[in-house]
């Protein structure tokens, strides 16, 4: 199945801000290793568009824009043809999952970075 992966904001520019370095190149290089068929939205790394769902949005009542967010975002991963999207992100896992159920798409699921590797080591 082809798998996209998502740049969540604290792994990428935030922890660039906070500690000199962002994680953009590691999970691509597990991607390249687990997955056959794998794809980068665009865009990507420092110009990732937000999914909506950081911050803990998913809890702070502002539905209707944290909606819009990850409907923008959702149509940058379905532009890839993906049918699993990849992230490591628990607040990005949560809003992924809802906007899935929000625009009912049911060829699309989401794992966690953690669950692919896992997959991975399992024969």
């Amino acid at each position: 199945m082809r798998a996209t992966y998502h740049d969540p904001c604290n792994y990428g520019r935030k922890s660039k801000a906070l500690f000199g370095h962002a994680f953009y190149d590691e999970p691509r290089r597990i991607m390249d290793r687990v997955f056959d068929d794998w794809v980068d939205m665009v865009p990507n790394r420092e110009h990732q568009i937000c999914c909506g769902g950081g911050g803990g949005a998913l809890v702070t009542g502002y539905d209707e824009e944290r909606l819009a967010y990850g409907r923008k975002k959702m149509e940058r991963v379905l532009a890839t043809g993906a049918e699993l999207l990849v992230v490591p992100c628990h607040s990005c896992h949560g809003q992924f999952n809802q906007m899935i159920r929000e625009m009912d798409l049911k060829n699309l699921r989401v794992k966690y970075l953690w669950e692919v590797v896992a997959d991975a080591l399992v024969l």
